[in-house]
């Protein structure tokens, strides 16, 4: 196939265009380099043979030029982690942006949409397992765009195939979000912030690419919604043991109180963000250490046949050992 991948420049998005060229598909890749990681993925699709189209969906007749030729688009590019900007900005590229691109694969008969959301449209841990069926409720205006951009999505159900993929927490070799844990737990630096015992469904980077490739091809996920998460449920304790094992190391069993960083961020906020300057600590990144998440996977298992290859264990051994290979550890 030919297929547009958005946010290209990210991890996911990186990986994806790496192991679509590698299985023969014919990628169209878009993204930013607004930093040193991201230029870094950039130069390494470019080595691959993938071009990086920089640009903004918002941008008018961008979208149109990407899309043409097009037999699928898998869409993950989004506003994520930015501390520094306003509400509008995260609805203007998550909602507008999404918009705007799915009205360019139309007029251009693209078969396939698959828009990439967040489990983060759930909000916080509840009691029981989570699936497909149960109602969003996000907390944070980055869940929340996200979850009005499905719904934009979903209005265009009767004018094209569509498919959404709610993706779980992913790491893998290229995942620079969990390198700072990598690194405290290596260098014996980690503290665990509460209790760690929340818990999470991993999903490693190459397992979620098969599977968002499903959901452009599979006649099954047509006007469906995923869950897309590991198979294997773990409390943070476990997830740094394991982390632990593929470094050599020992994890501390040092515990401390969460609350003091949980004010000390919301005075952050409060103080960086008017200023338009990024906070040191936010909400949302300790939500590492306190939100938990249990997902059936009966679904993608059932319509897609879909089944998680790598273990966390295995999958935490390659990053490790590509972290070391780029000399970050």
């Amino acid at each position: 196939m030919k297929l547009l991948v958005t946010g290209a420049s990210g991890f996911i998005g990186c990986r994806l265009a790496q192991i679509l060229v590698e299985q023969g598909h014919s990628v169209i890749a878009t993204g930013r380099s607004a930093n040193e990681i991201e230029s870094a993925r950039v130069a390494r699709l470019s080595a691959a043979g993938i071009r990086v189209h920089e640009g903004s969906l918002l941008t008018p007749g961008f979208a149109d030029t990407l899309v043409a030729g097009c037999e699928a688009v898998i869409h993950l590019a989004a506003a994520q982690h930015e501390g520094n900007v306003p509400d509008a900005y995260f609805r203007d590229v998550n909602v507008g942006g999404t918009r705007a691109l799915i009205g360019a694969a139309i007029e251009a008969g693209v078969r396939r949409f698959v828009y990439g959301s967040t489990i983060g449209v759930y909000g916080s841990a509840r009691d029981g397992e989570l699936d497909e069926d149960s109602p969003p409720r996000p907390e944070n205006i980055y869940g929340l765009t996200k979850y009005e951009a499905e719904q934009a999505v979903r209005e265009h159900a009767a004018r094209i195939e569509i498919s959404i993929a709610r993706i779980s927490e992913t790491f893998g070799p290229g995942d620079f979000r969990l390198l700072k844990l990598f690194k405290a737990i290596n260098s014996g630096a980690f503290m665990m912030l509460g209790s760690g015992l929340n818990l999470r469904q991993v999903i490693y980077v190459d397992d979620l690419s098969r599977a968002l490739l499903l959901a452009t091809q599979h006649p099954a996920a047509v006007n469906q919604t995923f869950v897309f998460a590991g198979n294997e449920v773990m409390n943070t304790r476990q997830m740094v043991t394991q982390i632990a094992q593929a470094l050599g190391k020992t994890p501390s069993s040092l515990r401390i109180p969460i609350w003091p960083f949980r004010a000390a961020a919301a005075v952050f906020e409060a103080t960086f963000k008017p200023f338009g300057l990024q906070p040191p600590l936010t909400q949302r990144r300790l939500d590492f250490f306190t939100k938990s998440f249990v997902f059936s996977t009966a679904k993608y298992q059932k319509v897609l046949g879909f089944q998680p290859q790598v273990p966390f264990a295995q999958a935490a051994r390659a990053t490790a050992a590509w972290y070391r290979d780029n000399g970050l550890l």
